[in-house]
């Protein structure tokens, strides 16, 4: 778990540096925009762009020796415990994005984007 935790925050810090060691953003959980391309297909036969949000950011987490009762339920193995949270999208919207097809030929779709963002128990399904 906790090796979990600091794999998430290095990551995240990864993510918000750009993995080039700049200094790092300020503390909480917000929307950060970024542009996507959509294809409809691999060929990019229609294609469009549409600026997205993304959750990024830092929450607590701290590490504390185990209680007792812990270390004894796990064998004496559990001496550390750990409680993690990670930006997470808490809400999602549908936007629509245009895409062109060649000429003069226009198709919509439609994309989820973050609309709103937390600090959540960190899950290993969302990363």
């Amino acid at each position: 778990m906790l090796m979990a935790a600091l794999q998430a925050l290095l990551l995240s810090l990864l993510v918000l540096t750009g993995g080039r060691g700049q200094q790092a953003a300020p503390p909480g959980c917000r929307l950060y925009p970024f542009n996507v391309t959509v294809r409809s297909d691999r060929q990019g036969t229609c294609q469009g762009a549409h600026m997205a949000q993304a959750c990024v950011g830092h929450c607590e987490s701290s590490a504390f020796p185990s209680r007792h009762s812990v270390l004894a339920a796990s064998g004496y193995r559990h001496n550390i415990t750990s409680v993690s949270q990670c930006c997470t999208i808490s809400g999602l919207r549908k936007v629509k994005v245009q895409l062109q097809c060649g000429g003069s030929r226009k198709e919509e779709l439609e994309i989820f984007t973050a609309r709103a963002c937390q600090c959540d128990m960190c899950r290993l399904s969302r990363y």
